[in-house]
């Protein structure tokens, strides 16, 4: 990728309702199309449904029937899209947002840029000491 790229940047987030602390991020991914964008969200909904208590089981359910060709068309208006859940005191929420991937550095599977090999490091640790 060496040009700025249309796609859909996607995440995963739970919530515990009974207590005041802020959502988890469990997941994120990056989408270079609509269908692979609510894909993501459908594979995950399916993986977990039968896990799931009954009304939770039916929302993903009908996200998966109804729900997914909504999300699909909004996606293709450039538009983000949300599929929110709630199994017992859990909230699930799945993001779906237009981005634009924007190439910063040129690298292959796990190899590192070829500029890493440039940077050496110093001699002496910045890192404070332990002390016993």
């Amino acid at each position: 990728m060496d040009k700025p790229q249309r796609g859909y940047w996607c995440e995963c987030w739970t919530q515990d309702l009974t207590s005041e602390a802020r959502p988890i991020l469990r997941a994120s991914f990056d989408a270079y199309s609509a269908p692979q964008a609510d894909r993501w969200v459908a594979v995950a909904l399916r993986t977990i449904s039968p896990a799931l208590d009954p009304d939770a089981s039916q929302e993903a359910w009908e996200w998966l029937y109804d729900g997914r060709i909504t999300t699909r068309k909004a996606l293709l208006r450039a538009e983000p899209c949300t599929v929110t859940l709630t199994q017992a005191c859990t909230r699930l929420t799945w993001t779906i947002r237009p981005v634009i991937f924007l190439p910063l550095a040129h690298r292959l599977w796990d190899e590192l840029p070829s500029c890493a090999q440039d940077f050496k490091p110093r001699a002496e640790s910045h890192m404070p000491q332990q002390v016993d």
